[in-house]
């Protein structure tokens, strides 16, 4: 395989530029790079979920998440061009039936807590969440991201999920929100 990147710093962002795919320059805090930076972000609580424990299904679909979050920063990129898929979500949908599955039915709230792992999957939801209000936000200029927006809503549901999987196979107790205290 070829050398992609033969020179790190480049100092082409010193200015508070920085350059999308096709060349085009845009300050750093423009949406379109905002948006890709929380995509990044994401990705990379994903790995830190990923490292403390995930197994079986819910370290597949976590695993291919990254990729396809790396192909959404690179897609956003590129403007104009085809931003995730419905097969992308429709993924996510089927993966999120099977890990919700063996889970008892939740009875209370549940704050994040038990376990570092179990946090860590909460921290990654939450970054997730923020991500997604960023896309919707971009949304409204950009069409085209609808479905990457319905990606993030349902891998938050999957990352809350996660926190939940995460207790149970750790044998800890989930942490209720009690209205009573």
């Amino acid at each position: 395989m070829p050398d992609r990147l033969t020179k790190i710093v480049t100092r082409g962002g010193d200015k508070g530029e920085t350059s999308l795919a096709d060349g085009t320059r845009l300050p750093k805090d423009d949406p379109r790079i905002a948006l890709i930076g929380e995509v990044d972000e994401l990705n990379s609580w994903l790995g830190v979920v990923i490292d403390h424990g995930a197994e079986g299904v819910l370290k597949e679909t976590l695993s291919r998440a990254q990729h396809d979050l790396f192909d959404l920063g690179g897609a956003l990129s590129f403007p104009g061009g085809p931003i995730l898929s419905e097969d992308h979500v429709t993924r996510l949908d089927d993966a999120a039936a099977q890990l919700n599955e063996d889970l008892p039915p939740l009875k209370e709230f549940i704050l994040p807590g038990g376990a570092k792992e179990v946090s860590f999957c909460h921290v990654a939801r939450t970054v997730c969440r923020r991500a997604e209000r960023f896309m919707a936000a971009f949304h409204r200029t950009a069409p085209e991201v609808a479905q990457a927006l319905r990606y993030l809503n349902r891998l938050s549901d999957i990352l809350f999920i996660a926190a939940r999987i995460e207790a149970r196979r750790l044998g800890v107790e989930e942490v209720y929100w009690r209205k009573d205290r």
